[in-house]
């Protein structure tokens, strides 16, 4: 099955509309639409976005099978990317700030941070 079919099939299943994706994952609703719609492929961490949206594993949009069993991996083994939710909307905010900056003022930006660190 087609990613934006299954999208489409998933959001209708929990009846939401694509506004309101586009307000839990900040993506536009033309491209939600154009995805649904097969005119766009999204990347894996529009993916991710969509599942976190739609409240399912990212690996739905793969299978139709609602029974798939998930491998037991030990907590212990999940990395967190963050401590707490407060730490994980700076970072979230942080990466996103970064992603409108440019290659140059990117570069400038990460050399000087890497001298802060080296003096504390």
């Amino acid at each position: 099955m087609v990613i934006g079919e299954k999208l489409k099939a998933l959001r209708a299943q929990k009846n939401l509309s694509q506004g309101d994706i586009e307000k839990r994952t900040g993506l536009l609703r033309c491209y939600i639409s154009r995805v649904e719609n097969g005119h766009t492929v999204p990347s894996v961490d529009t993916l991710e976005k969509m599942a976190r949206a739609l409240e399912i594993p990212m690996y739905r949009f793969f299978t139709d099978e609602d029974h798939v069993k998930k491998p037991n991996i030990p907590a212990e083994f999940i990395p967190r990317r963050a401590a707490n939710a407060k730490q994980e909307r700076e970072l979230w905010a942080f990466a996103k700030l970064l992603s409108r900056m440019n290659d140059k003022d990117r570069g400038i930006l990460l050399h000087m941070a890497s001298k802060m660190a080296s003096r504390a």
